[in-house]
């Protein structure tokens, strides 16, 4: 009788990001928290409870919160601004790009519920266009950790780094994939599976997702290489050119639209560097439905098991036999 497979512990990756930014608190009196009415889903009542001095709640007003960060930067303190992505990005995009990126203001924006997060609340609560509005921005590194190891290395890492960062994290329970003790390098993609037949290339929500597919993949013989791409701005240009050389197709998935982010990002790599097939998975270009993100995750196409079939089409694309 075969044993049955425990189910992977789920890490929210808020509580890693909070975990972090206490500790930090603690060491460095500078460090201080800006949100939107957002104390809750941002999960900083530890730290409002810690640092209730240091921590500005401006209200349902995104656009002020984020100059009063720009504010706080330039007075010489270490503000991290938390908010929903949809909001945080889109309601105050001019803000971003004029106080934050032009202004290399040292600001760390934290997107909260990234994605299709908030499920139920619709396409207005979706935040599927947030790598496309920021990772067109100077001077703004756009990052989407895997888990929660990944999501506490980039928090360390951010603190030390001198400029804004757009750190995108989801409340959706994901596995940890990395190691414990990972240091977060920017630009810089993590192989989590070696293969010779195709490159899964995923971040945040949908890494552990292309962990399954390859696995999938795997049981039919197929050996898919898996890379985890959290820096999609910049992007990691060898690791997509390795993986090319190497493999000689690429499958993109991210909770996005397919116009705009990890996937267009790494299309314009491959176009310019490297031609290869390759396919992009995501919300095709319509206003995603209501529904929790698990559900519309796997209506677009990206079950572990729609993943391993649309990586079998780039294969036969890459054999001419289609």
């Amino acid at each position: 009788m075969n044993a049955i497979a425990t189910p992977a512990k789920l890490h929210d990756c808020r509580d890693a990001f909070v975990a972090v930014l206490e500790r930090l608190g603690a060491e460095n009196p500078n460090v201080v928290a800006v949100c939107n009415d957002s104390v809750g889903s941002s999960k900083l009542g530890g730290f409002k409870s810690k640092f209730p001095e240091r921590l500005v709640n401006v209200g349902i007003a995104e656009q002020n919160m984020v100059g009063v960060g720009a504010g706080l930067a330039n007075g010489g303190l270490l503000p991290f601004v938390c908010g929903a992505s949809c909001f945080l990005t889109g309601r105050s995009l001019e803000q971003v790009k004029a106080d934050i990126a032009y202004s290399n203001a040292n600001v760390k924006l934290v997107g909260i519920s990234s994605g299709m997060a908030y499920g139920e609340l619709g396409p207005t609560h979706h935040s599927i266009e947030d790598f496309a509005w920021t990772r067109v921005l100077p001077n703004l590194p756009v990052i989407a950790p895997c888990d929660s190891i990944e999501t506490a290395a980039a928090v360390e890492w951010a603190a030390n780094y001198p400029g804004p960062v757009f750190l995108r994290l989801s409340r959706v329970g994901v596995p940890d994939l990395l190691p414990a003790g990972h240091v977060f390098q920017m630009g810089k993609a993590n192989l989590l599976r070696d293969g010779d037949a195709v490159t899964l290339i995923a971040n945040g929500t949908l890494t552990h997702r292309m962990m399954k597919a390859a696995e999938i993949l795997a049981t039919e013989g197929i050996q898919a290489r898996v890379l985890n791409m959290a820096t999609v701005r910049p992007i990691d240009v060898e690791a997509v050119v390795a993986a090319v050389r190497d493999t000689g197709a690429i499958l993109t998935a991210e909770e996005h639209s397919v116009f705009g982010g990890l996937g267009s990002a790494i299309a314009e790599v491959v176009v310019a560097e490297a031609p290869a097939p390759m396919k992009i998975l995501g919300v095709p270009g319509i206003f995603a439905p209501t529904g929790s993100a698990e559900f519309l995750l796997d209506e677009f196409g990206m079950a572990p098991s729609a993943v391993a079939e649309a990586a079998k089409s780039l294969l036969a694309r890459k054999s001419g036999r289609a």
